[in-house]
C-alpha cells in the first residue's frame, strides 16, 4: 500500500509538471507568427527579398529556415509556402529588376524586404546606390508589391561592423540610408522590421568588448547562429504585425 501511495504520487506529479514540449522556451517574435494566435492561414506564402543575408537565410540554420521549421512544427496544416529570393550583392536597383520574376510571379501573401548592406558597402569601390536612387527603389517595390495584393514588410539594414561605438568605418552612412528606409516605411503604412535599431540596443548589451564582429556576425556582415536565432525573431514578428492587418 504505502509503495502504490508513492506510485500515484509519482505519476500525479508528472500529469501536473509542463512536457519538455510545453517547457520549450519559444522567443515571443517566433510565438507571435506560431502560437495559439498565429495571424497565419491556409495557402499564405512568405516571401523574403533581399541580398546574401537573405540568400544565406535559407540555409540550413538560417533565418528563414528557422521561421519556416517553426511554422511547419506548430501551423503545418496550413501548408504555408516560403519564397526565398536572396541574391549575393543585390543593391536595390537588382531588386526591381528581377521583382516579378522572383516573387510577384508567385502570388506572396506577404513580402519581407531586407535590402540596404549592398547600396551602403559598395560605395567603397564606388558602386553604392544614390540615396534618391535607394529611396525610389524602395517605393518602386513596395507599390510593384502592393499593387499585386501583398502585404509588405521593410527592414533597415542592420550593420556593417559590430563595434558600439560609432567607428564603424560606415555607421554614418549606413544610419542615414536606415533613416531613409524608416521613411519610406512610414510614408506607405508599413510594418517596419528596424533591425538596425535592433542589432545596436543588443550590441550594447552584449559586446561590452566592442568587437567588430562575432556577436551577432561572423565576418561583420553575414549572421553567425545567434544572428540568425536573432534576425528569425525580430522578422517573424514583423510578419506577424502585418498579417495581422489584412482584412
Amino acid at each position: 500500500m504505502f509503495n502504490a501511495r508513492i506510485t500515484f504520487v509519482l505519476v500525479l506529479t508528472a500529469a501536473l509538471m509542463p512536457s519538455a514540449a510545453f517547457a520549450e522556451d519559444v522567443p515571443a517574435g517566433i510565438d507571435a507568427l506560431t502560437g495559439k494566435d498565429s495571424p497565419l492561414k491556409a495557402d499564405d506564402r512568405i516571401a523574403f527579398l533581399g541580398d546574401s543575408i537573405t540568400q544565406a537565410g535559407a540555409g540550413k540554420t538560417g533565418y528563414i529556415t528557422l521561421i519556416e521549421q517553426a511554422v511547419t512544427k506548430s501551423q503545418g496544416d496550413k501548408k504555408v509556402q516560403f519564397i526565398k529570393a536572396g541574391i549575393s550583392g543585390n543593391k536595390v536597383p537588382d531588386l526591381q529588376r528581377r521583382l516579378d520574376k522572383d516573387v510577384l510571379s508567385k502570388k506572396p501573401t506577404v513580402v519581407f524586404i531586407y535590402i540596404g548592406i549592398n547600396d551602403v558597402w559598395h560605395w567603397g569601390n564606388g558602386k553604392g546606390t544614390k540615396k534618391e536612387d535607394y529611396e525610389a527603389g524602395l517605393g518602386d517595390v513596395i507599390k510593384r508589391c502592393q499593387d499585386a495584393g501583398a502585404l509588405v514588410v521593410l527592414a533597415t539594414p542592420s550593420v556593417i561592423g559590430e563595434k558600439t561605438d560609432g567607428s564603424n568605418s560606415m555607421d554614418k552612412m549606413l544610419e542615414e540610408y536606415a533613416a531613409i528606409s524608416r521613411k519610406v516605411a512610414a510614408e506607405n503604412k508599413l510594418v517596419l522590421c528596424d533591425l538596425r535599431k535592433a542589432f545596436i540596443d543588443y550590441l550594447k548589451e552584449h559586446n561590452k568588448e566592442n568587437k567588430d564582429r562575432g556577436i551577432l556576425t561572423g565576418d561583420k556582415v553575414h549572421l553567425n547562429s545567434q544572428g540568425n536565432q536573432f534576425v528569425a525573431n525580430e522578422a517573424a514578428a514583423a510578419i506577424a504585425t502585418a498579417l495581422k492587418t489584412r482584412k
